[in-house]
C-alpha cells in the first residue's frame, strides 16, 4: 500500500513539474515576443518626420533615418556600408517612392524579408515633362552621365504639398497597422493627431496665400510643383531643371527673359543647393533672392516631430514677404 501511494505521489509530482515547466516556457516566449523591437528605417527626412509622429510613444518601436542631414540631391545619393548594415537590421523600410529613391534600385532585391512601405502609393502624381527638354539641351554634353536620373517620368516631391503629405501619412499608418496589428489603434490615433496639425497648417497657409496678387514664381529646381498646385501659384520658370547639373547659357537666358517679361520680383533658392546661378540672374534682372525649403534634409532626432510644420511656416513667411 505504501509502495502504491509512493508511486502515485511520484506521478503527481512529475506531472506538476512538467506543467510548471510548460508554463514557465510559455511565459518566457511571451516575454521575448513583448520585448522584440520593431526597427523602422526611413529613406530620407520627410519620411522620418511623418513616421516619427505615427509611432509616437509606442513601446519597442525604433525609427532610424538612412540618409544624412547633408544630403543634397537624393537622386545622386550613394549607399554606404553603414546604410547597407542599417537595412540588414531593419524590419520595415519606408520610402517616398515615385522614383525618389533610385539609389535603392540595385540593392533592394537583396533584402527579400524587408517590408517596404511606399508612402506615395495611390497618390495622383504630376508628370515631370521638363526633364525631356533639358535632356535635349545637354544630350551632346553629358551623353552617358546620370542615365538613371531620367528613368522616372513623374515628379517625386509629393510631400511638399501639405494635402499630399497628409495622404502619405495616412498610407504609412495603414501599412504599419497591417504589419503590427497589436498597435494598430495607436498608429491610427497618432496619425489622426498629426493630420489634424497638418490640416490646421494648410488652413493657415491658404488664408495667407489664396489672395496674393503675384502668383508667378521662379524656383530653383523641380521641388515645388505640388506646392504650387495646392496654393494656386504659377511656376513661370525653373533655374536648375536637373539637380547638380548647371543650366546652359540658353536656359539662363530664357529665365532672364521670363523674369523681365512677367516683371517677376523674386527668385527662390533652396538651402540644399548653391545660389551662385540665382545670384547671377538676380544681378541681370534686379529680382530679389529668397529661400524656400522643400524639407528634403534635416537633423533626424527625437525633437523633429514638428519640423515639417515649422519649416512650412517659415516658407509661408518667406512667400508673404516675396509676393506682397
Amino acid at each position: 500500500m505504501k509502495t502504491k501511494l509512493t508511486k502515485i505521489l511520484t506521478i503527481v509530482f512529475t506531472a506538476s513539474m512538467l506543467l510548471t515547466g510548460c508554463n514557465n516556457s510559455a511565459e518566457s516566449n511571451n516575454s521575448i515576443e513583448s520585448n522584440n523591437k520593431l526597427t523602422i528605417v526611413t529613406s530620407f527626412y520627410p519620411m522620418y518626420i511623418s513616421t516619427l509622429n505615427i509611432v509616437k510613444d509606442i513601446p519597442n518601436v525604433e525609427v532610424l533615418n538612412m540618409t544624412t542631414s547633408q544630403t543634397g540631391c537624393l537622386h545622386d545619393y550613394s549607399l554606404s556600408t553603414k546604410d547597407l548594415k542599417t537595412l540588414s537590421n531593419a524590419d520595415i523600410l519606408i520610402i517616398n517612392g515615385a522614383g525618389m529613391e533610385s539609389f535603392l534600385d540595385d540593392v533592394i532585391d537583396e533584402y527579400s524579408d524587408l517590408k517596404i512601405i511606399e508612402a506615395s502609393n495611390g497618390i495622383s502624381l504630376i508628370e515631370d515633362t521638363d526633364h525631356d527638354e533639358h535632356d535635349h539641351e545637354h544630350e551632346h554634353e553629358h551623353e552617358h552621365e546620370h542615365e538613371h536620373e531620367h528613368e522616372h517620368d513623374v515628379n517625386p516631391h509629393v510631400w511638399v504639398s501639405i494635402s499630399k503629405n497628409i495622404e502619405e501619412v495616412s498610407n504609412i499608418a495603414k501599412e504599419l497597422s497591417a504589419f503590427d496589428p497589436n498597435h494598430a489603434s495607436e498608429y491610427e490615433a497618432n496619425a489622426d493627431a498629426y493630420i489634424a496639425k497638418l490640416e490646421n497648417l494648410r488652413t493657415e497657409m491658404h488664408a495667407a496665400l489664396d489672395n496674393v496678387n503675384n502668383k508667378d514664381i521662379i524656383t530653383f529646381h523641380e521641388a515645388f510643383p505640388y506646392f504650387a498646385e495646392e496654393f494656386n501659384l504659377n511656376i513661370a520658370g525653373v533655374i536648375e531643371v536637373e539637380p547638380d547639373s548647371e543650366p546652359s547659357a540658353k536656359e539662363v537666358e530664357n529665365i532672364i527673359s521670363i523674369i523681365n517679361e512677367k516683371n517677376i520680383k523674386a527668385l527662390f533658392t533652396e538651402p540644399q543647393y548653391s545660389s551662385k546661378i540665382a545670384d547671377t540672374i538676380a544681378k541681370e534682372t534686379g529680382a530679389s533672392i529668397y529661400m524656400l525649403d522643400p524639407i528634403v534634409t534635416g537633423d533626424a532626432n527625437e525633437d523633429a516631430y514638428d519640423d515639417y510644420i515649422v519649416k512650412m511656416q517659415e516658407n509661408l513667411n518667406t512667400l508673404k514677404e516675396a509676393l506682397k
